[in-house]
């Protein structure tokens, strides 16, 4: 380092014999990570050829794995619908074996454009626009109710009739309510120690969304965004107290609603005792048979497309219980691997979040992290769901499960993350966003 320091400084003093030389150097100096030490000679000089790509592209890794689980979501699709057009529920629509392929692949394709289009637009922008987002997002949840204009499925009004597919708001709200508490709790840096004034517009915030969605009902989308708000507010530094204070009155909420109504009181029985007779035939149909499903397929599996339960016995296999199928065919090493995938993923979109903040980008760190907090805990959910620790829920394991909306929303977040780590890598090589 001395040698480095004393021919820096020789190049300062003499630019004219020496400039080409340096400007090569300082070049690579620039292309460097700034918390990495510089060395100059034929080592540092290899070490720095790789740099700008490491330091200006784009995290590859993370977009590979998440390629890993849309490839293997698309093929998991395939086998757990291919008996669907079989089914009565589906033969008088005339349904082809690829009905539900060749719908989830033009769901990716229009996914992936969407995500290009949203890797292309800055932070800043996000952040100008996330209340007007939220707002959208409230609209539509409305229009979710107006009689003729939602679609209602099986007593559910969750979808907006757009021609080419069915738009689910709720997936939207999501999005809305990482970017918008994460302005929020930007705007309210300085009093976030005062819970009426910090708080509690926040908590009003999710309360009118919670309604919305419990009129359609879809309680685990609330569930999901209730989460996402209370983790932003507690990385965004709210008082521990008052964190606890919100997180009781959460779980107080969510208990009176489902103590409130009969059908969620009797999921919860039928998860306690899937087994008896009433239940097995009943509310946990569902959830019995995706154990079955995850028993026979053992260590290994039965092998790809040798599901049974697929074959009308486990219903909506494609969706909520597309995890089942997995462990069925795939075994315990299908389902480890999954959750291998989803963990170093939540946690490399955690880790942007992290470095985001630490650079003083305190909205892009909140998203960041927010949308970790939504794909972690939806993945948590689904998952547990699947393999009876948790109760049945109506959510989709992201990224993987067949559902439009889901896919073009995980991809949208995830274009933000990339977004957000595209511009700490311009910070961290010195230039501006």
């Amino acid at each position: 380092m001395n040698t480095s320091s004393a021919t820096l400084h020789t190049s300062d003093a003499a630019p004219g014999r020496f400039g080409g030389w340096f400007g090569r150097a300082k070049r690579s100096i620039d292309a460097l990570p700034i918390h990495l030490p510089v060395h100059l000679g034929s080592a540092g000089t290899t070490q720095t050829k790789a740099a700008p790509m490491r330091v200006l592209g784009f995290d590859q890794a993370l977009v590979w794995v998440t390629i890993a689980l849309l490839a293997w979501g698309m093929v998991m699709v395939y086998s757990a619908s291919i008996a669907l057009p079989d089914n009565p529920r589906f033969i008088r629509q005339g349904y082809g074996p690829y009905f539900f392929l060749t719908r989830h692949i033009a769901s990716l394709i229009v996914a992936f454009i969407a995500a290009l289009l949203t890797f292309q637009i800055p932070m800043k922008t996000w952040e100008r626009v996330a209340p007007w987002l939220f707002v959208v997002s409230l609209l539509l949840l409305v229009a979710v109710l107006i009689p003729h204009v939602g679609i209602s499925v099986n007593g559910a009004r969750r979808w907006l009739p757009l021609g080419f597919m069915r738009f689910q708001p709720s997936e939207l709200a999501k999005v809305a309510m990482v970017l918008y508490a994460a302005s929020y709790m930007v705007r309210k840096m300085e009093i976030k120690e005062r819970f009426f004034r910090a708080v509690l517009p926040m908590g009003v915030a999710v309360v009118v969304v919670g309604m919305l969605l419990l009129a359609e009902p879809d309680m685990g989308a609330f569930m999901v965004i209730a989460v996402i708000a209370m983790g932003i507010l507690f990385l965004g530094g709210v008082n521990a107290r008052m964190f606890f204070v919100i997180a009781m009155l959460v779980v107080v909420a969510f208990a009176s609603i489902v103590a409130s109504s009969s059908w969620r009181r009797e999921r919860i029985f039928a998860y306690l005792d899937p087994w008896s007779e009433h239940n097995a035939l009943g509310k946990g149909y569902q959830l019995s048979h995706s154990l079955i499903a995850i028993g026979r397929g053992e260590i290994w599996g039965v092998g790809l497309g040798g599901s049974v339960e697929k074959l009308h016995w486990l219903p909506e296999a494609h969706t909520d219980f597309l995890l089942a199928v997995i462990g069925e065919e795939f075994g315990l090493v299908g389902v480890l691997l999954a959750i291998g995938l989803f963990l170093w993923l939540t946690r490399r979109v955690m880790h942007i979040g992290r470095q985001a903040i630490a650079l003083d980008r305190v909205f892009s760190g909140l998203v960041a992290q927010g949308i970790g907090i939504w794909i972690g805990f939806q993945t948590f959910i689904n998952m547990g769901v699947n393999l009876g620790a948790l109760p049945t829920k109506g959510l989709t394991l992201p990224l993987m499960s067949f559902g439009g909306s889901a896919i073009l929303f995980n991809l949208i977040a995830l274009g933000i993350v990339l977004r957000i780590d595209y511009e700490n890598r311009v910070l961290m090589r010195g230039g501006r966003v």
